[in-house]
């Protein structure tokens, strides 16, 4: 009699079925400890500006703070109104879109000929650019106050944002971009009579659209939350400061009231939030062009 092959029993799939679903459900379990540890102090601060101060209630009863008994925006029409954060929040709008142009500009224009043209010492500029992303910003406060004290910038939004568009970040994030796209390209437009300008304009840029919004976002968080060299610059004018500074203000002017000062936080956080949501895809996008 011929033997008889028998199949593997049932049970030795099901157990891979079980381990893989329970690797599966590890990973997910750690993912949303992570994510409650990330957004756990936005939520918390969201329910301090929401709660009802006239209601009761402890910000430091917890977690009952976290469940407000009442809910209301007095809080926001309050820190707005009372300390004025209209004028703060322009003065932000205003340094960070002149930082988000000055940003994209200075970096195509700087990325392009480091990573298409070929001259003498070009890959030694573009090492000592990148070797200044150890530098610590603090490095270059004096000379640029110095600087901008003889161009009689001092004290001007045009002053805050001079000095931070040329980032060795933003030259690296495009400069690597620009080296994704086919050379075949840049020679049959050089072959069709096209300038180097009209090359980076007509194709290089549009083609590496989502690494030019990633290095928007990037730009866009730095110069909002930016403090210290905001306030170096504009210490001669108060009322040029952006939201950034003028928000530290809240803890002496509601000394006792961590219910507008969680409001302002809040104004000074959700823009940010807003438009990272909003462009997260060309975000992702960006930055694996970035990295290829």
């Amino acid at each position: 009699m011929s033997a008889v092959t028998q199949a593997p029993p049932r049970s030795v799939p099901q157990r891979r079925f079980r381990a893989k679903a329970a690797k599966r459900a590890g990973r997910y379990v750690l993912l949303v400890v992570i994510l409650l540890f990330a957004v756990f102090p936005f939520l918390w601060t969201l329910a301090i500006a929401l709660t009802d101060k006239r209601a009761g209630g402890s910000i430091y009863d917890f977690p009952a703070s976290l469940f407000p008994k009442g809910l209301t925006l007095l809080n926001f029409q309050q820190v707005y109104q009372t300390f004025g954060l209209g004028q703060y929040v322009w003065n932000s709008i205003s340094i960070t879109a002149m930082t988000i142009v000055g940003t994209l500009v200075v970096s195509a224009l700087a990325a392009y000929p480091l990573a298409r043209f070929r001259f003498p010492g070009r890959d030694l500029i573009f090492a000592v650019i990148v070797a200044t992303l150890v530098l610590p910003g603090e490095t270059t406060f004096i000379v640029n106050t110095l600087t901008l004290q003889k161009l009689h910038l001092l004290g001007t939004h045009l002053g805050v944002v001079v000095p931070t568009v040329a980032g060795a970040f933003g030259i690296f994030l495009m400069r690597q971009a620009f080296l994704s796209i086919p050379q075949a390209l840049l020679e049959a437009a050089r072959l069709d009579g096209a300038s180097e300008l009209t090359i980076l304009t007509r194709i290089m840029l549009p083609l590496t659209r989502p690494s030019l919004a990633a290095l928007a976002i990037f730009t866009l968080v730095g110069s909002w939350n930016a403090y210290f060299w905001p306030m170096l610059v504009l210490s001669a004018a108060p009322d040029k400061v952006p939201l950034s500074v003028a928000v530290l203000k809240l803890k002496g002017q509601f000394n006792y009231d961590p219910f507008n000062i969680a409001a302002g936080s809040l104004i000074m956080m959700l823009p940010v939030l807003l438009v990272f949501l909003a462009a997260q895809r060309l975000f992702m996008r960006g930055l694996e062009g970035g990295v290829k």
